[in-house]
């Protein structure tokens, strides 16, 4: 079990999403950087579906009950384990009645934390991911708050040795493995796109403004979309257009020319004219950005990130690799039950 001594100011679970219920309005919602996500939970030999904490700008103050593995990846906030400073993609093995505590932002805006056996939540719809807005999924629909207490499942503590060695040193927490660890790749003030459905219907003027300068982020922004300000986007000529299927990363332009790029909460479907697609390997730059941020994009074909996603495929299964060799054997240090 992990308490919740302090929220934060956005901690709530989530994991891949929730797939096969968008014909039926039900958003897809999920991690927000799943690059991050999916490294924590390797980190501790989970599987990828299972649910991390997304805590968003100043992260949680989490008191362990038992020791446990976890891993933190995503937006360096600073972490401490009973103000000792913790690193960022490792498998720490956390000492029981420890506390896990953030500070001030270094970079990015999100970090995840992941535990060896996860979060022992009921799924909603085949997904443990949170919807505010609807009020379900996740830890009871919502994002924490003090005194909460997280149920997790029994977990062992995945790393040969790691239980022997947090006795032996007496310290809150010891780094269970080092890996060599992939890099995301691409750059953050450079997404790469590839044309929308209505690329062509947008001015030659506004084609070439999209590709040569900023935009910023703008304070609206959130898990739904990233609301950009910059140069005003417009078509060549009226456009009525019925609603359509939208994903993440599909770039919208209301009729106020500013583009919407959807994010994780984004609705099932969308009227606006689609300029772009940003590339699902750039999306996690795309999530650890913060409002006053600017970013600019960069064209690609499909072919391009098809190529870009499977290196990037390549990439965790190098590590998941790794992973698999140093756990095993694990030894037998299994929890009686859940927390």
């Amino acid at each position: 079990m992990i308490r919740v001594l302090k929220p934060g100011a956005l901690s709530q679970l989530q994991d891949l999403g929730r797939y096969g219920h968008q014909r039926y309005g039900v958003p897809v919602n999920g991690v927000m950087d799943e690059w991050s996500h999916r490294l924590a939970n390797i980190l501790v030999g989970n599987p990828e579906s299972f649910a991390t904490l997304e805590c968003t700008l100043t992260g949680p103050t989490l008191r362990f009950a038992r020791d446990r593995l976890i891993a933190l990846s995503g937006a360096d906030l600073r972490a401490r384990i009973d103000d000792i400073p913790v690193p960022l993609n490792q498998p720490l093995l956390v000492r029981g009645g420890t506390t896990l505590s953030f500070g001030e932002r270094r970079r990015g805006a999100r970090v995840y934390l992941a535990v060896r056996g996860g979060f022992d939540v009921p799924a909603v719809m085949d997904s443990r991911s949170t919807f505010l807005r609807g009020g379900y999924g996740g830890f009871q629909g919502r994002a924490l708050a003090r005194d909460d207490r997280l149920p997790l499942c029994a977990a062992d503590a995945g790393y040969p040795g790691a239980t022997r060695l947090l006795v032996q040193c007496g310290l809150p927490w010891i780094s269970a493995g080092q890996f060599d660890m992939p890099v995301a790749g691409g750059a953050p003030d450079a997404l790469r796109a590839m044309p929308g459905p209505q690329w062509e219907r947008f001015t030659e003027a506004t084609r070439a403004a999209f590709l040569e300068q900023s935009f910023e982020i703008d304070h609206r922004s959130d898990r739904m979309g990233y609301r950009l300000s910059g140069a005003r986007l417009a078509l060549a000529e009226p456009l009525e257009m019925v609603s359509e299927a939208v994903a993440f990363g599909t770039v919208q332009v209301p009729p106020d020319g500013s583009p919407i790029v959807l994010m994780a909460d984004r609705q099932s479907a969308g009227g606006y004219p689609k300029i772009a697609y940003v590339a699902s390997v750039d999306l996690p730059l795309l999530a650890q950005a913060v409002p006053g941020d600017r970013i600019r994009f960069a064209m690609m074909t499909l072919e391009q990130a098809q190529a870009l996603y499977l290196e990037r495929e390549a990439s965790l299964e190098g590590l998941r690799v790794q992973v698999e060799r140093a756990m095993a054997p694990v030894l037998a240090e299994a929890d009686p039950g859940v927390e």
